[in-house]
Formats: C-alpha cells, sequence, structure tokens
C-alpha cells in the first residue's frame, strides 16, 4: 500500500493508512495524513521530506538522492531527545526557506541566528560525497583535505562549485555544494530587485574579483563579435578596469570625460563619434562605469545605452560599488529600459562586506548569462559563494534595507561635521552626489 513512498525515497509510512500520491495534508503535499502526529520527531521528518522536495525543484533531482541517503545515515545523532526541539526549528525554518527560494526566489526577510545557520550549512554539507559516512577517499582526486582546520573553515565543503564546463552546473560528487551555489545566486538575484534593478532576470557569483569578472564578460561576447577590436571606454583612473580589456585581448579606445561643474561626465558626441569612426562592427562593446573615485560621477548610462541600442554595440557596466547606491540601481534600470545593456558586474566585498575575491554577474538576458557562466573553465571555489550566503542569511532582506537606509540618515550628520572642518581652514569642500562606501548615501 505504501509502494509510493520507497518509489519516491520517502520514508516508510509506519501505519497503514490509504494514502495516494499527491494528496494534501496538514503537512502539506507528499506528506502521508496518518503522519500528522503531535511528537517532535515525527513532525522533524515530515519537515526533511519537504526539504528534499524543495531540493529536487531546484533541479538537482539526479543528485539529491545520494544526498538523502547520507542524510539518513547520520540522522540518529541529530535526533536524539536532547536535540529534537532544535531539529523541529531548524527543519521548518529551512523547508519554509527552500519553498521561498526555489518556488519564489526570496530571500528571507529577517537573519537567521548563528546556531541555525551552522546547522543548516551541516545539512547541507553532509550532501556532498566527500562526507559521507564510510568514504575512505581512496582514488579521489579531489574532495581529500589534510587538515582538520581547513575543513572547518570550510564548513567541510570541499567540491567547490560547478563542473568542468559550467561554473553554475550542479557537480554530482557535491549535491550539497550544488543546492549552495543555487541557493547562493537565487538569494543575490533578490537582493539586486529589492536594491532596484527589478527587470534582471539571472545572475551569478564568480570567484573572482570585478577585474577578471569584466575579462570573462569580454571573452564571452569575442565569439558574437569575431570582427571586433576595440573596447570604447570612458576613462576612469583605475587600474584593474583598464587592465582586464588588455587581458581580454582588446584595445580600449579611451574617451575623455568633460568637466560639468565640479564633475567629470561622460562626453556622449566622442562616443558616438568614435563609434561611427571605427564601425560598429569592429567594436566588442561600450565598457561604462557607474561609480568611481572623486571628481568622476556615474556615466551617462540611460544615453550611452540608447547609442548602443542603436548601433547594435553591447553595453557592459562595471558596476562594482554600485549595488549599495539607489542611484547607481537606477541608471542601470533605466539604461535597460530605454536602450542595452547586455551585463553589469559588481563586488562582493564592496556591497555585501564579505572577504574580497568574489563578483556578481548580473544581466537581463538569461541566455547570456548563462553563456558567460559557461566560458569559465573548470570548477570554481564556493568561498565567495558560501560567505555571501552566510552574509545574507545573517542579515536577511530588512537587515541589507536597515544597512541602505543608515546611509542615508547617517550622511546629513557627517557633511555638516566634514563642512565645518573644511571651512575652519579656508578650504571648499566639493560636493559629489555617489560615494563608494556603504556607510555614504547617494542623493
Amino acid at each position: 500500500r505504501f509502494a509510493h513512498v520507497r518509489e519516491r525515497d520517502e520514508d516508510v509510512c509506519p501505519k497503514a493508512f490509504p494514502y495516494r500520491p499527491g494528496d494534501e495534508s496538514p503537512l502539506g503535499s507528499g506528506v502521508c495524513p496518518a503522519c500528522v502526529d503531535p511528537s517532535l520527531a515525527t513532525v522533524a521528518t515530515a519537515m526533511n521530506r519537504e526539504s528534499f522536495a524543495a531540493g529536487r525543484a531546484a533541479g538537482v533531482a539526479a543528485y539529491v538522492r545520494q544526498g538523502r541517503e547520507a542524510r539518513r545515515l547520520t540522522r540518529a545523532p541529530h535526533t536524539a531527545a536532547s536535540g529534537e526541539g532544535m531539529m523541529v526549528f531548524l527543519n521548518i525554518n529551512v523547508c519554509t526557506f527552500l519553498k521561498k527560494i526555489f518556488f519564489k526566489g526570496k530571500c528571507p526577510e529577517d537573519g537567521w541566528d548563528e546556531s541555525t545557520l551552522e546547522l543548516f550549512l551541516h545539512e547541507l554539507a553532509i550532501m556532498d560525497s566527500n562526507n559521507f559516512l564510510g568514504n575512505c577517499g581512496v582514488g579521489e582526486r579531489e574532495g581529500r583535505v589534510a587538515s582538520a582546520l581547513v575543513a572547518r573553515r570550510h564548513y567541510r565543503f570541499i567540491h567547490g562549485i560547478g563542473r568542468s564546463g559550467d561554473i553554475a552546473a550542479v557537480q554530482p560528487k557535491a549535491a550539497g555544494s550544488s543546492l549552495l551555489n543555487k541557493i547562493t545566486n537565487s538569494l543575490v538575484l533578490d537582493i539586486i530587485k529589492l536594491a532596484g534593478v527589478h527587470t534582471v532576470t539571472n545572475c551569478f557569483v564568480v570567484p573572482m574579483a570585478t577585474g577578471m569578472s569584466l575579462t570573462l564578460c569580454f571573452l564571452t561576447l569575442r565569439h558574437k563579435r569575431p570582427k571586433a577590436k576595440y573596447i570604447i571606454w570612458p576613462r576612469i583612473d583605475q587600474k584593474s578596469c583598464f587592465k582586464s580589456m588588455i587581458t581580454a585581448g582588446f584595445e580600449p579606445v579611451v574617451i575623455e570625460n568633460v568637466l560639468e561643474g565640479d564633475e567629470l561626465r561622460t562626453d556622449l558626441k566622442a562616443v558616438e563619434a568614435k563609434v561611427q569612426e571605427l564601425g560598429p562592427d569592429y567594436i566588442l562593446c561600450v565598457h561604462s562605469t557607474t561609480s568611481c573615485f572623486a571628481p568622476r560621477v556615474p556615466d551617462r548610462l540611460e544615453e550611452l545605452a540608447v547609442i548602443c541600442a542603436n548601433y547594435d554595440i553591447p553595453h557592459i557596466v562595471n558596476n562594482a560599488y554600485g549595488v549599495q547606491s539607489s542611484k547607481c540601481m537606477h541608471l542601470i534600470q533605466q539604461g535597460a529600459r530605454v536602450g542595452r545593456i547586455d551585463a553589469f558586474v559588481q563586488s562582493l566585498d564592496k556591497n555585501f562586506m564579505v572577504p574580497v575575491g568574489g563578483a556578481i554577474i548580473a544581466g537581463f538576458n538569461d541566455s547570456f548569462i548563462q553563456e558567460i557562466s559557461k566560458m569559465y573553465p573548470g570548477r570554481a571555489s564556493a568561498s565567495p559563494s558560501l560567505d555571501v550566503l552566510i552574509t545574507l542569511l545573517s542579515l536577511g532582506s530588512n537587515g541589507y534595507k536597515k544597512l541602505l537606509k543608515e546611509r542615508k540618515v547617517s550622511f546629513p550628520f557627517r557633511y555638516k561635521i566634514i563642512l565645518l572642518t573644511i571651512r575652519q581652514h579656508s578650504k571648499v569642500l566639493v560636493f559629489l552626489p555617489v560615494g563608494l562606501s556603504l556607510w555614504n548615501v547617494d542623493t
């Protein structure tokens, strides 16, 4: 009577109760109504079922079964009487969270406490083959560490993310790490929408800083525009941006900015004239910037996006500091609305306060962002994805919005203090509206 339970890799119901797959119950679809029991252990088991169902919905169905078996082998220590309450709490939160992520793509509103976070990461880690009980790792070429300290530092996520041909692909040996990667990308996409780019369709975390991530975008465009030799680049005095174009094998065509008051702004006439001079077919893309060091202000993204659309030229935006700035995100949203923006790149450390070494590549064309992810050779480190996942789960969307609000609230006080200091020394304060730090403000 319960053959369907075994076929679906569920726990066998201990009670003889007629049940059809898909029936609704107080514990949700796919849970036997006879299992609705007040005991904590039964509720925890039901929550686990839904958590694994959410994992299958994430596109890793072929590998979730092995993770479920690993979870079953390690279940006993976690469901002891002393820990059942915490396990129920964890499973209810995780189950709700996974549903929200995989079916709605939403970041949790309220942050999680550290113990829940660590339990959640443990649940994911034991789905990786290197953490299976009884696994000795003989003959393995990866997933082995000599130091227990290194293993703990990475929460035992040793396999990294992606496969040899795609950084966003599922790794057969690491269902947990693959889920971690998909969850992180979903969280980041939701935060980008929350920050102001509402029509973004896809993004992924890449374990490289902004400069190399821009290079990856340029290399992806190379296959689409084989005649291209040049990249149009309104000047910013930042070496890594310049080197990102050189490393990709293209010649930067530097467009000098024009001085308007105290600000350096984009020379749109010079950009369009250079496009006509070189020829659109020989231009890989326009490489614009949202925020840089004073007195440089954001490029005129809307006008540049229109030029790119008119001449059918790709447009890559260096948005390294921009997620924290509503002004920068608004410019990207408007540019995509009126013209063309193919991808925009932002730094993890500058926008999410995590260690240096990661970036987010996002865009409005899902297929193009997937092409960029497939351009990455080999697998990649999961550390940047893990860092930003922990940070966003700790903050929640409400916590991140609070940080953005604090920037604006703190600005008038800081501006007043700086202005008083400047006047005491008979100096002039150059006011530029878009700051770089998470603790500055845009107006």
